[in-house]
């Protein structure tokens, strides 16, 4: 039994091997492989395994924390962006509603302004017609002119 079982994982273990190297073929086959083995660092790297393995080895475990990395920079850019347009939006809306209190607080003073000036307009006016009623242009008009006439008159 043991034979049988040397047997399996001994063909188990060709076959493993040979779908790995086919694997490998194809990888050497593509065209941006064979350009990089063809460099001075693929040719070195292609005649010592142990150094290509470590350097295989260290670039993928350090993709990891590279790549949270520039995730989490990212992430920071994108979020400081929409906070600044957040916190811009507010300082305009805080600034709108300011500048539409000031707005309406010079209306209603406006409005009163004009309702008050409009009646000691009217009260004066009155006060003036009512007890100097000669103060008046046409009044004042008539009497200029009288005299004028009066003294055609006499001559």
């Amino acid at each position: 039994m043991s034979e049988e079982m040397q047997r399996a994982s001994g063909s188990d273990f060709q076959q493993l091997w040979g779908s790995c190297s086919s694997q490998l073929n194809q990888l050497y086959e593509d065209p941006r492989v064979t350009k990089l083995m063809n460099t001075r660092l693929g040719l070195y790297l292609s005649s010592h395994p142990v150094l290509a393995v470590t350097v295989l080895l260290f670039s993928s475990l350090a993709a990891l924390p590279v790549g949270l990395f520039l995730t989490f920079a990212a992430v920071t850019i994108v979020m400081s962006a929409i906070g600044f347009v957040f916190f811009e939006v507010f300082l305009l809306f805080v600034g709108g509603l300011t500048l539409l209190s000031v707005l309406v607080g010079i209306a209603v003073f406006s409005v009163v302004a004009s309702f008050i000036t409009n009646v000691l307009y009217f009260i004066v006016s009155t006060i003036l017609n009512r007890y100097y009623p000669h103060l008046m242009k046409g009044d004042a008009q008539e009497e200029a002119s009288e005299p004028e006439t009066s003294g055609r008159k006499k001559m």
